[in-house]
């Protein structure tokens, strides 16, 4: 249903950085780079993440309520990209763990203030 989903930055270096890393650790590379734009993920693949200057050249915001969920496949891994979100420039917005019945989660920010959680699906209990 979703092809991909984009945040703004205001400093595309800083966001490249720690999206680079986080979808090293998902299997992913940059699948499109322009002067103010790079999306990560595969062609043809699930969907994928973009980071982008503002197309009106005013300066990117964070939206209220937005927030973006990168599908994990262990727990482990849960882990491993909250980390490495922090280690890249993140800030912390909940650490690891159950979130209720088969639903566990990890949630920080990028540098640029856009909301994003790591999850799996654990099963119900």
């Amino acid at each position: 249903m979703i092809g991909y989903v984009t945040v703004g930055t205001n400093d595309l270096p800083r966001s490249a950085k720690f999206y680079d890393a986080i979808a090293a650790e998902m299997g992913v590379g940059r699948m499109m780079e322009f002067e103010s734009f790079i999306a990560w993920g595969k062609m043809d693949g699930p969907a994928g993440i973009a980071a982008t200057k503002p197309f009106n050249g005013e300066a990117a915001s964070v939206g209220n309520g937005v927030m973006v969920a990168l599908q994990a496949d262990s727990i482990e891994q849960v882990q491993r990209i909250y980390d490495i979100a922090l280690a890249n420039g993140g800030s912390d917005e909940g650490a690891p763990g159950a979130r209720g019945d088969g639903f566990y989660a990890a949630y920080f920010r990028d540098p640029d203030g856009n909301k994003l959680n790591a999850f799996l699906m654990t099963g119900a209990g």
